[in-house]
């Protein structure tokens, strides 16, 4: 591969024939020189040796994946991503005590994790391939001790619905920091479907740690979504802000839209270090069915 100082040589030259071709009364145009691509560059052989270095590192890495940097704490935690027919890849999450092991989409447009709740959850519009809306997998609050509803004065509440959700809280007073409401119900717009439900927070569990009080929409009525759905984008509810991420990875297997075996993993990074940042939480549409939702999953807890 020729070296830099010789392409800039030879580009100098073609530039110079051109000009000189072109008459005795062309201007003269001097052009300065230099060994870098550009001022704030580092030196090629820099580049080339930094290049190199990160080589052996990586390569290292591949042959000793067990092996952790003395200056460093951080872990990589483990899931199986699985195509299927409806066009989504799905990972396994354990929420709840004991864990409940369901199928999330996995999603980087969105940031709020919900899993179907309650045996009455109802989806419809969810008659997919190989997908039985009367057969969705549901995670069943009734059977987990570390369920907790979330309420209007829980500064995760406001991560959905702003900072001023607290002043929405008509059955405490204004400077009551014991406030038994909950916090106001989704409603979560995709751009085929839908969902709504309450948020809870609930034991996220993975085999070399666990994350309490994990903020996660308990979803009872849903519109063309046949899986719960992990929100792997930007906002304070999201998973990786939660979990203090520094980073994750995943590779999608190529399908043909269809339902296989076949997985592939994702890696998630925790530990020290810079995590992924956490930018402000939107706000999201309101519903109206409050009480006929607690009123679902109370029912759903006692039978």
């Amino acid at each position: 591969m020729a070296s830099l100082p010789f392409i800039f040589f030879l580009s100098f030259f073609i530039i110079s024939t051109t000009l000189t071709s072109a008459g005795a009364a062309a201007a003269t145009i001097k052009l300065s020189l230099s060994p870098f691509p550009h001022p704030s560059s580092s030196h090629p052989y820099q580049i080339l040796n930094n290049l190199v270095t990160s080589s052996v590192a990586r390569a290292h890495h591949l042959k000793h994946p067990k092996a952790k940097a003395d200056n460093t704490t951080s872990s990589l935690l483990r899931a199986s991503l699985f195509p299927h027919s409806y066009g989504g890849y799905t990972i396994s999450l354990k929420f709840g005590t004991p864990p409940q092991t369901l199928p999330f989409i996995m999603d980087t447009g969105s940031s709020l994790s919900w899993f179907p709740c309650t045996s009455r959850y109802l989806c419809s519009q969810c008659a997919f391939p190989n997908v039985d809306p009367a057969k969705i997998p549901t995670f069943a609050p009734k059977r987990s001790s570390s369920k907790k509803l979330v309420g209007c004065r829980n500064p995760k509440c406001s991560w959905l619905f702003g900072p001023d959700v607290a002043s929405r809280c008509q059955d405490c007073e204004p400077t009551s920091e014991n406030c038994t409401q909950t916090c106001p119900p989704y409603l979560i717009q995709y751009g085929l479907g839908s969902t709504a439900g309450l948020l809870l927070v609930e034991n996220l569990v993975f085999p070399q740690k666990t994350f309490q009080d994990f903020l996660v929409g308990c979803s009872i009525l849903s519109n063309r979504q046949p899986a719960g759905i992990a929100g792997f984008g930007r906002s304070a509810e999201s998973l990786p802000s939660q979990l203090g991420l520094k980073k994750f990875s995943y590779c999608l297997v190529s399908r043909r839209f269809d339902d296989t075996g076949v997985s592939s993993n994702m890696l998630l990074e925790t530990g020290s270090g810079p995590v992924m940042p956490r930018p402000q939480a939107l706000a999201t549409h309101r519903f109206t069915g409050t009480k006929w939702l607690q009123t679902q999953i109370s029912k759903s807890s006692t039978t």
